[in-house]
C-alpha cells in the first residue's frame, strides 16, 4: 500500500495540475507581471489578481514558497505552545490558501476555517485547489475587502501572511487590530526584508499592546533589541522549485531559500524559546558560533518588559565547542531560526 501524501506534496500535485492547461509561456509572463506588480505599491482597492490565468500562475509560482515560511513559522510557534492547537482558524488576505494548508500541516484534521480575500478569482482557486484535501474541503472562502472596514468572527487562530506589504499603513493597523480583538493567537508573516521586517515589528507592537504575549520567534515580549535601520531579523525556510520557478528565474538549482519575517502572539501565556538563532551557524574546526537573541538579566525586580525592570533582551554571539559534549553536536546540526538550547531531546538527534 502507498503511503499517504504529506500536505506538500498533495499540494504541489493540485498545482502541477491546474498547469496542464496553461500555456507555459502565458504562465511565465503573467508570472513576471505579477512579480512586478507585487514590488510596487498596491492600493487596497487594486486586487493584482485580475482572473482565473492570474491566480493560476501566481499559485504556482509562490504558494509553495509561502507555504513553506508558514509552516517554519508555525512549527517554532507550536513548539511554543506544546499543549495547545486552534480548533478554529481565519486566514486574513489568504487568497489561495497557503497558510490554510499550512496551518493543516502544523495541526492535523479538520476544523472550521474561513478564507478572507478581496480577489474572486483567487478565492476561486483556493477552493478547487483544497478539493485536493479531505481536511480542507469544508474551507469557507469570503470575498472581504481587507482593510479599515474589516472584521473577524471570534476565533481560535487568525494567520496574515504576506498580505500587509500590500495595504496603507491605516489599513495595516486595522487590519491588525481586528485580529488580535477576534483571536486567541496571531500569527503574521511579512516577506524577509528590511521592509517586511519593520511591518512585522509594526504589528507586534500593536499585539503587545492589545495584551498578547510573543511566543515565537521573540524570547521575550519586550522591545526588539535590533537598531531600526542597521539590521532586520528574518529566517529561511528551503522551497523546492517547480519547472515554472525554474522557468521564470532561470538556474539549475532544485530548490531555493524563501526569506521570511514574522512573530507569533498569544492571548494565554506560552513557553517561548530561551533564545533563538539568528543567523546561520559557522561552523569552525572544534566550535560553532551561534548568533542568539535572547532574554538577559533582569535589571530589577519589577513586570517584565516595563522599563528598567524585567528581562532585558540581548543579541550576541555564543560559541560552543567540543567541550560541552552533546551540546556541541546539538550545535553542529542547529539551524538559523532554531531554539537554542535545543528542546529536551533534540540533542540527541541524527
Amino acid at each position: 500500500m502507498n503511503a499517504p501524501l504529506s500536505p506538500s506534496d498533495t499540494l504541489r500535485t493540485a498545482l502541477a495540475h491546474l498547469l496542464d492547461g496553461l500555456p507555459p509561456k502565458a504562465a511565465a509572463q503573467a508570472v513576471e507581471r505579477l512579480i512586478v506588480n507585487y514590488r510596487g505599491r498596491t492600493p487596497t482597492d487594486a486586487p493584482v489578481l485580475r482572473d482565473r490565468s492570474d491566480a493560476v500562475a501566481y499559485a504556482a509560482y509562490r504558494m509553495p514558497a509561502t507555504f513553506e515560511a508558514v509552516c517554519a513559522a508555525l512549527e517554532a510557534f507550536a513548539r511554543a505552545v506544546p499543549d495547545w492547537e486552534p480548533g478554529s482558524h481565519v486566514d486574513v488576505g489568504g487568497g489561495t490558501g497557503a497558510a490554510t494548508w499550512a496551518v493543516n500541516a502544523t495541526w492535523t484534521g479538520g476544523r472550521p476555517v474561513t478564507v478572507l480575500d478581496w480577489a474572486e478569482p483567487a478565492l476561486a482557486l483556493g477552493r478547487e485547489i483544497a478539493a485536493a484535501h479531505p481536511d480542507l474541503k469544508r474551507t469557507e472562502w469570503q470575498r472581504s475587502r481587507i482593510g479599515s472596514a474589516l472584521t473577524i468572527e471570534s476565533t481560535d487562530l487568525v494567520t496574515v501572511s504576506y498580505v500587509l506589504g500590500e495595504l496603507t499603513d491605516a489599513d495595516r493597523a486595522a487590519v491588525v487590530d481586528a485580529a488580535a480583538t477576534a483571536a486567541r493567537a496571531v500569527v503574521v508573516i511579512e516577506p524577509g526584508t528590511p521592509d517586511g521586517y519593520a511591518r512585522v515589528i509594526d504589528a507586534r507592537d500593536r499585539l503587545v499592546a492589545a495584551g498578547f504575549h510573543i511566543a515565537a520567534p521573540c524570547p521575550h515580549s519586550a522591545a526588539c533589541p535590533i537598531v531600526p535601520g542597521e539590521d532586520w531579523c528574518h529566517f529561511a525556510a528551503r522551497v523546492s522549485r517547480s519547472s515554472l520557478h525554474r522557468q521564470v528565474k532561470g538556474g539549475s538549482l532544485a530548490y531555493e531559500d524563501e526569506k521570511f519575517s514574522y512573530v507569533a502572539a498569544t492571548r494565554f501565556a506560552p513557553a517561548p524559546a530561551a533564545s533563538r538563532v539568528v543567523r546561520k551557524p559557522q561552523i569552525r574546526k572544534g566550535q560553532v558560533l551561534l548568533d542568539l537573541c535572547a532574554t538577559g538579566t533582569p535589571t530589577a525586580t519589577g513586570t517584565p518588559g516595563e522599563p528598567g525592570t524585567g528581562p532585558v533582551p540581548t543579541l550576541g554571539r555564543t560559541t560552543v565547542t567540543k567541550r560541552h559534549g552533546p551540546l556541541y553536536k546539538a550545535a553542529r546540526d542547529a539551524d538559523w531560526g532554531d531554539a537554542w538550547p535545543p528542546p529536551t531531546g533534540d540533542d540527541d538527534r541524527d
